[in-house]
């Protein structure tokens, strides 16, 4: 494999998102890190999320110390309600509303369609879509008069079957389906609605299954497999004015791959 290094700056073209308010869930590591640190490197104010490691947090804030925007760690459970409506009151009285929500918060445990455990698969559900049920009214209340944008991160297994994934690739389903939903109920107040799904992610030395990492990459067409910082860049244009007029798509990020059967 031949990842590119996550931290490293996207192409130097302006963005526009100086002084945008940004929070990402599920921001302390992986792909969700990535995505922190290209909207602070943008030059956002970024609210880094996670549920319970302090220390990636921690981590996480200091590498993205000295970038062109800002960063703050903030513990909470969005799949709570109250600790998710305790986030965004936090957010709109620090800085007055907010620009970009990008719900990535996910986990990752092995389960099976026939005998699941229910309780991980509800809560693998909860987790994906409670942050924008529940707050939907108040993200579109702090981004009225803003050039809101809303990105759902999904995953290839929310169309394809894969072995022991069935909590998030159901969960990811059924927030492909809000997200269309949620895009024509907010559109019309300026607001853009979309998903970014990809496929496995080469994460170096922290990417699980290495052997079908190493086939997958062979495979894809564009000749490698895509890293965090691949589908950061992605997130970073949709959060752009230059998006406005894209609402409801889930746009594959994979170099390819998906197209093959």
């Amino acid at each position: 494999m031949n990842a590119r290094d996550d931290a490293a700056p996207a192409a130097s073209v302006p963005l526009g998102l100086e002084g945008r308010v940004a929070l990402v869930t599920g921001a302390a590591r992986g792909l969700g890190r990535a995505i922190a640190h290209r909207l602070c490197a943008a030059g956002c104010d970024v609210y880094v999320n996670y549920h319970r490691d302090d220390d990636s947090a921690r981590r996480t804030v200091e590498e993205l110390a000295g970038l062109k925007g800002t960063a703050v760690a903030v513990r909470a459970d969005v799949r709570d309600e109250a600790a998710l409506q305790a986030l965004l009151d936090r957010v709109a009285r620090e800085h007055g509303g907010l620009d970009v929500f990008v719900h990535n918060a996910a986990t990752f445990r092995h389960n099976t369609a026939v005998g699941p455990d229910l309780e991980a698969f509800r809560s693998e559900l909860g987790l994906a879509l409670n942050p924008l049920l529940s707050g939907g009214a108040r993200l579109a209340e702090l981004m009225a008069g803003r050039p809101g944008r809303i990105v759902v991160v999904s995953s290839n297994g929310a169309r394809s079957v894969i072995p022991g994934y069935v909590n998030v690739g159901v969960a990811k389903a059924a927030v492909e389906n809000l997200v269309r939903y949620l895009a024509v109920e907010l559109a019309g107040r300026g607001i853009a609605v979309n998903a970014v799904a990809t496929a496995l992610l080469d994460k170096g030395e922290h990417t699980g299954n290495r052997s079908m990492a190493e086939f997958l990459g062979r495979r894809t067409p564009a000749g490698r497999l895509t890293t965090p910082g691949d589908v950061a860049d992605f997130v970073a244009l949709l959060a752009t004015d230059q998006a406005a007029w894209l609402h409801g798509q889930v746009i594959t990020v994979d170099g390819g791959l998906g197209l093959l059967a």
